[in-house]
């Protein structure tokens, strides 16, 4: 009895999709019916990848990150850059690890900044950021930068695509020259001082009241960090022509592998430096942190569109999926993985279905893997145990010599990095536009206040549920749904996808209003 007060709610679940599964089998085939439920879970695996970054930040941190859409498509976009245009990834690692330079002394300027007499806290700082951005304005065109140009077709990233599907990438290519006439030593010294002085700016802006001590070791470690990212920065300068070809001459397969794993890292790094910047200071004032979250998610839409066009772009997908010669499609996953097959043909009752690889299976998968590990980290790890600690009280966890707010950075950083692995992950089975962000963080909020807004599992239940309603809308609609007094079929039009996510969510919450696995406030 006890068993059945602690799970009811979850068992309840379990019997009503399953019971509303066996209806939909009634209208379709064992072929379509099995079809559709892979699809309707890749879907909700992207989903999912988005509502958990959301819950977690939401549940643990008590932050309504309005910019989580606009993270997911920048993943999606960054994945795309390092897939396609290696040479411009490492064309950016010279002036990126310079700007990072700056910010390795960030312990010696934060006790700078709190040495600032207090007339001028709030002056100088706007006035470093503002000295920052206008050198990076006047040195970024001179940069040896190769990048692609979305107002001219011919070196648009629509082009740059059709390259790489082709396999021409290295044969197009050419090294990056720098433009102007100013040494490169001086433009590579004005981007080290953009990066100093930004980085100033940011501890000014997010300065402390009273004296901030750094150790000597601190300060040497800052030191040592330092002079090793310039040092890092120097060598890929230096070779970075063969650096370029080495990558681009690598499999498609580990070419994707980076691109995820670069493309996670930056979401992560961004999402902690979002919030160490903006965020921190608008704890108290929940409102301020919805408005800006709001703005950031404009921003990124904005930065798309200039960088990568408004238009819509395809990625090809790695070798290990994209596979259609002999021997394809395969008949079991032991053919697929020696002819790397695109699809996979199952038969099911009697009918042979056609699998796809990426789309039915790698990305159950991943979501699956996630979902375990992110569950084992907040609810196993000892990370996870100071997390929990800190959202009950954090004055407390403090006094033990725990920085919080270092913690938090970690659990935003996370957040975020699970929204840019949700990105990276779509981009060759969704394509990308400047839309997608806002389309995935609609579907997560509503899976969300299905599954409830600050649980982790209800963030993968109510991500499950609205994927599988959408693909099965979206069957029905070409199958159509037989109605009690309708001569012909039923067949739900395409908006009524989306409005059926929605309907679903208003039933839940008359019935549960936190969501099927929500706590009550």
């Amino acid at each position: 009895m006890e068993f059945w007060r602690e799970h009811r709610t979850a068992i309840m679940t379990v019997i009503v999709v399953a019971a509303l599964l066996g209806l939909a089998r009634l209208g379709m085939s064992a072929n379509d019916w099995v079809v559709t439920i892979l699809r309707g879970l890749s879907v909700g695996a992207v989903i999912f990848l988005v509502a958990a970054g959301f819950s977690i930040i939401l549940g643990l941190m008590d932050v309504l990150n309005l910019a989580h859409g606009a993270l997911f498509m920048l993943g999606a976009y960054m994945t795309w850059s390092v897939y396609v245009r290696p040479d411009t990834i490492v064309d950016l690692l010279t002036p990126g690890l310079l700007l990072a330079a700056g910010f390795a002394l960030m312990p010696v300027w934060r006790q700078a900044a709190a040495r600032t007499p207090a007339r001028g806290r709030r002056i100088w700082p706007v006035l470093a950021l503002a000295a920052a951005a206008l050198i990076l304005v006047r040195v970024g065109p001179r940069l040896p930068i190769s990048i692609w140009d979305p107002k001219v077709y011919q070196n648009s990233p629509i082009v740059w695509t059709q390259n790489a599907q082709t396999g021409m990438l290295a044969s197009l290519i050419r090294p990056a020259v720098a433009e102007g006439g100013l040494p490169i030593w001086l433009t590579w010294l004005a981007v080290l001082a953009a990066g100093v002085l930004a980085a100033l700016a940011t501890a000014g802006l997010g300065r402390r009241s009273g004296l901030v001590r750094t150790t000597g070791r601190a300060a040497l470690r800052s030191l040592l960090l330092f002079a090793l990212l310039i040092g890092l920065a120097a060598l890929f300068f230096a070779f970075n022509d063969p650096l370029t070809n080495v990558w681009i001459a690598l499999n498609s397969n580990w070419r994707f592998l980076i691109a995820v794993v670069l493309a996670t890292l930056a979401g992560a790094l961004l999402g902690g430096l979002m919030e160490a910047t903006l965020v921190r200071p608008l704890y108290e004032r929940p409102i301020y942190q919805i408005m800006l979250t709001f703005g950031l998610a404009f921003i990124g839409t904005e930065i798309v569109r200039a960088v990568w066009g408004r238009t819509g772009l395809t990625m090809p997908r790695p070798a290990l999926f994209d596979g259609t010669g002999e021997g394809c499609p395969a008949t079991g996953l032991g053919e697929w993985w020696r002819n790397h097959c695109a699809t996979i043909l199952v038969t099911i009752g009697g009918e042979e279905a056609r699998i796809r690889t990426y789309n039915e299976l790698f990305l159950i998968v991943v979501g699956l893997i996630v979902l375990v590990s992110v569950w084992l980290l907040l609810q196993r790890s000892r990370l996870g145990m100071i997390i929990r600690a800190g959202v009950q009280d954090g004055e407390m966890v403090e006094a033990l010599g725990i920085n919080v707010r270092r913690v938090f950075t970690l659990v935003f950083a996370l957040g975020v990095g699970l929204a840019a692995l949700g990105g990276a992950l779509a981009a060759p089975s969704m394509g990308l536009s400047d839309a997608m962000g806002a389309t995935l963080l609609l579907g997560a909020l509503i899976a969300l206040a299905i599954g409830g807004l600050t649980s982790f599992a209800g963030a993968a239940v109510g991500s499950v549920l609205v994927g599988l309603l959408q693909q099965f809308m979206i069957k029905f609609g070409a199958l159509g749904i037989k109605l009690p007094f309708l001569a012909e079929p039923f067949k739900p039009s395409p908006s009524l996808v989306p409005a059926s996510t929605v309907l679903l969510m208003v039933l839940v919450l008359l019935i549960l209003p936190q969501g099927l696995f929500g706590r009550k406030e």
